[in-house]
């Protein structure tokens, strides 16, 4: 394993990018913090301010349903704002090279099908909160949608086809994992020869266990974020520093 903090780690990190043929990228918040976009577990971010609502409160109570859109509405200027940084941009240029088959990310912000990624290329594991759906049926819903029904009821709206709740379209505490983006994020982690974490604090399971399943397929493993994580002891390569100035030198129009 090779740790550094320096320019070595970024031309290191460029050697086994140009020798990889198949990269696979998995992303946490770290990657979207220099939008705007705060992480959930560091201090100051969102769930040292609220604790989050599981998946069956909001299910059973209206009033946590309600509370649940109520901080999705207070965060809609921030996501709404938001626009890829250096480290989407990076992943998206190796995927236009044909590098990266795909991204598995944790995020929720849709920032890497707008820095260019196929949507059919991203594998949210955690879903995306820029749309919603009913809980029931699977419609998706607009949050435009959800926010004049709101106003109007003062309440957060059911699914006018099946009067189940509707929802962000995101994996809440307590929420199955989507059966079929696993199986995708196995697959690519299984045939990568390079898998990078990137920005992830890698201790939500099952999400975290994607890098180990790669480094035990045979790939190399490339750890890059701010704090050390658990699995750091076992990478081919560490850089604890900012993902932006890592991944920026990455970028090409």
């Amino acid at each position: 394993m090779i740790r550094s903090h320096a320019q070595g780690g970024v031309d290191r990190l460029g050697e086994m990018i140009a020798a990889a043929k198949i990269i696979v990228p998995f992303t946490g918040a770290g990657i979207s913090t220099e939008t705007g976009i705060p992480d959930f577990r560091s201090p100051g971010g969102l769930w040292t301010r609220n604790q989050p609502i599981h998946f069956d409160e909001f299910v059973a109570s209206q009033d946590a349903r309600d509370e649940a859109w109520r901080r999705r509405f207070a965060m809609q200027e921030t996501f709404a704002a938001a626009h890829p940084g250096r480290g989407h941009r990076a992943l998206a240029s190796l995927y236009r090279a044909g590098k990266i088959p795909a991204v598995i990310t944790q995020n929720i912000d849709n920032l890497h099908q707008d820095s260019g990624f196929a949507a059919d290329h991203v594998i949210e594991l955690h879903g995306n909160t820029t749309y919603a759906r009913c809980i029931g049926c699977g419609q998706r819903y607009e949050l435009d949608w959800v926010q004049q029904r709101f106003a109007q009821h003062k309440a957060a709206p059911d699914c006018p086809a099946c009067d189940e709740p509707v929802k962000t379209a995101t994996v809440s505490f307590g929420q199955a994992m989507p059966e079929a983006e696993m199986q995708r994020a196995t697959e690519l982690a299984q045939h990568c020869d390079l898998f990078l974490a990137i920005g992830s604090s890698l201790v939500v399971w099952p999400a975290a266990g994607f890098p180990l399943m790669a480094k035990r397929a045979g790939a190399r493993l490339v750890i890059i974020n701010r704090e050390p994580t658990d699995q750091d002891d076992v990478a081919d390569l560490v850089i604890h520093d900012d993902i932006g100035e890592v991944l920026g030198p990455f970028i090409r129009n």
